[in-house]
């Protein structure tokens, strides 16, 4: 009987700790409309390593076959492992790379806006409670929306032209 009370026991001080951290949770979206169906759109730039095309980053599949639970490194240190997918978007959580003790998140998903436009959809989600400062905390959603609102546009321009 003292196993199960000892688990029980462990598993209470977890959940205490847990909720007793300060969490801080940002969503960055970006979003933007090509002007192409949407099964061309995704087909061009919804490949598991077609982030190479449109961040310009290397990107390896170290496990998988680009479904859920299949694993990318990104510029030979970053680890994303895909944890959901449908027919038109991916979700990946970062498990090693510079936004992996953030709890770092991301989705990128196609939407139909007609028979021939789509809009793609990027969104980030992630902690920032255990940033340093107000500073650094503004300075990292800049960088993020900045970026990935530069990762939608050369995916529009990709899709666009191909």
């Amino acid at each position: 009987m003292a196993k199960p009370v000892a688990l029980l026991a462990a598993a209470t001080v977890a959940a205490v700790a847990m909720t007793a951290c300060a969490t801080d949770y940002v969503a960055v979206r970006n979003e933007v409309t090509v002007e192409r169906p949407i099964d061309a759109v995704w087909a061009r730039i919804g490949g598991w390593c077609a982030i190479a095309d449109w961040l310009k980053l290397t990107c390896e599949t170290v496990s998988g076959s680009g479904d859920v639970g299949s694993v990318r490194r990104l510029n030979g240190t970053t680890l994303e492992a895909m944890v959901g997918r449908t027919a038109h978007s991916y979700s990946y959580w970062q498990t090693a790379g510079n936004m992996a003790g953030f709890a770092y998140h991301g989705t990128l998903a196609a939407e139909p806006a007609g028979p021939t436009r789509t809009t793609l959809v990027y969104t980030l989600f992630y902690d920032q409670a255990a940033m340093p400062s107000d500073a650094v905390r503004a300075s990292e959603h800049q960088r993020l929306q900045t970026r990935f609102a530069g990762a939608l546009a050369a995916m529009k321009q990709l899709a666009e032209t191909h």
